[in-house]
């Protein structure tokens, strides 16, 4: 199985290597190169970069080596291209770094600072909070017109603290980690309304846009790391525990979490103006393998709500035709955990389902995860596979759904690894040692790894 799922990295990479080399993302269908907005019009090797710690792990050498001499050689983050601050950092920084620190060639960590220094101009507004998109030549900074009046966004600005703090800890330079502990200091003094972080801040003013918050798109990975960098702080970060927990709890309180009508289904809802929708997010299937994580054990009501929320998830999967689960699914008398909309019913490659199924694999060892990775990968193998890589759906609940060209490097990064590592022993990336950033980049907890001197 495991073996199946390192042939699918090495199909799904030597597509990319063949079609788009050196560029973003590959359209597996056309055979062409993809350049989302979020990355740029500029070719800067996004799915290279997102896919070698996967390459790394999987013990793909040949590849790994190649990947690593094209950035040597070609990557030049000198581009007039405008990127979004997040994306490049989770993806690249943080790729760049787990890929240091696995193999110590400096190679990766000097790219990972020439990135990060083009990303600083976003944080040069009058609180500190960064804007979501920076030119990575000139600087110029702005924010999306979609994002509630130019505001800046919770789960963006708040996703950037495990890369800056390794990053100032690789290289002894303050400057990356005193931009995020700015963050955090205005968040931990900024006043909560029920509790609650809202998704949008105006980076003037340090004041909220608008009421809405969650556990979804906007908000989700800002949560993730609160959690994560008390544990790759070997639980040194205490203050980071503290705003998760209340986080959660506050969520507790205003009904984010909520029983379907038919079959009692735990999800997570989206809460905006004093309501909480009756739909889940794909993206808000990774809260499962979050809430199991972050529980203090087995017992703990919070590692019990992981487990549901990671059924209901399932079921998402279960109820479509294809075994692959919507982007978006919604909870009425009628139905549970169904995309209603037709642009909801997209499969987008995307890996928060199996996130959490490798979380509560690693920590029940319940077999039943094991069944369930593997019958994504087959529903992967059946519907997505092109004969140069893989590809979204467009319609779930069809088994003649047409593909939407797209091989997301995403899909390298964390899919593909979530899957391998459900099927490969505790031994490696053990949990203990090892904690993932938002693309499953893995860094390690402080003191916990031996790191070679590169």
């Amino acid at each position: 199985m495991r073996d199946r799922v390192r042939e699918m990295m090495k199909f799904a990479w030597n597509g990319y290597a063949t079609y788009a080399w050196g560029s973003n993302e590959l359209r597996p269908v056309s055979k062409t190169v993809h350049l989302p907005f979020v990355l740029g019009n500029e070719p800067l090797g996004a799915s290279l970069i997102d896919s070698l710690d996967t390459l790394y792990i999987m013990n793909l050498n040949k590849e790994f080596n190649t990947a690593v001499e094209w950035i040597e050689m070609n990557l030049d983050f000198n581009k007039n291209t405008q990127v979004s601050v997040f994306e490049f950092n989770i993806r690249y920084i943080g790729g760049l770094l787990s890929a240091y620190t696995f193999s110590r060639k400096p190679i990766l960590l000097t790219k990972a600072v020439e990135l990060a220094q083009r990303l600083l101009p976003a944080f040069d507004t009058p609180s500190g909070i960064p804007m979501s998109l920076i030119n990575l030549k000139t600087g110029d900074k702005r924010n999306f017109v979609w994002a509630n009046g130019r505001c800046s966004i919770l789960s963006e600005f708040g996703t950037l603290h495990m890369e800056f703090k390794y990053l100032s800890e690789l290289t002894g330079n303050p400057v990356y980690s005193e931009k995020v502990d700015a963050i955090r200091k205005i968040l931990e003094e900024v006043n909560k309304p029920n509790g609650l972080f809202l998704n949008f801040m105006d980076p003037n003013t340090k004041s909220w846009c608008g009421n809405e918050a969650g556990l979804s798109a906007l908000g989700d990975s800002f949560y993730e790391y609160l959690l994560k960098e008390w544990i790759r702080t070997d639980h040194k970060d205490v203050k980071a525990l503290e705003l998760y927990k209340s986080s959660l709890e506050s969520f507790l309180k205003v009904g984010l979490f909520h029983k379907s009508p038919q079959h009692n289904l735990l999800y997570v809802g989206n809460y905006k103006y004093g309501t909480i929708s009756n739909s889940m997010d794909h993206l808000a299937c990774f809260v499962g393998g979050m809430l199991s994580l972050g529980a203090s054990d087995k017992n703990d009501p919070w590692f019990q709500r992981g487990v549901e929320i990671t059924d209901t998830c399932r079921r998402s999967y279960d109820s479509a035709s294809t075994g692959l689960g919507p982007e978006i699914f919604s909870f009425t008398d009628q139905s549970s955990a169904i995309a209603i909309t037709q642009s909801h019913k997209v499969y987008l490659l995307r890996p928060e389902t199996v996130e959490s199924y490798f979380y509560l694999w690693r920590l029940t060892k319940d077999p039943k995860y094991r069944v369930w990775a593997w019958d994504v990968v087959q529903a992967i193998e059946k519907y997505a596979r092109t004969n140069a890589g893989y590809s979204g759906l467009h319609d779930v609940y069809s088994t003649n759904s047409t593909l939407d060209d797209v091989q997301q490097s995403y899909f390298l990064a964390e899919t593909l690894k979530y899957l391998y590592l459900i099927f490969s022993e505790d031994t490696l990336l053990p949990l203990d040692r090892w904690v993932f950033n938002s693309e499953a980049h893995p860094l390690p907890i402080q003191n916990k790894v031996k790191l070679t001197p590169g």
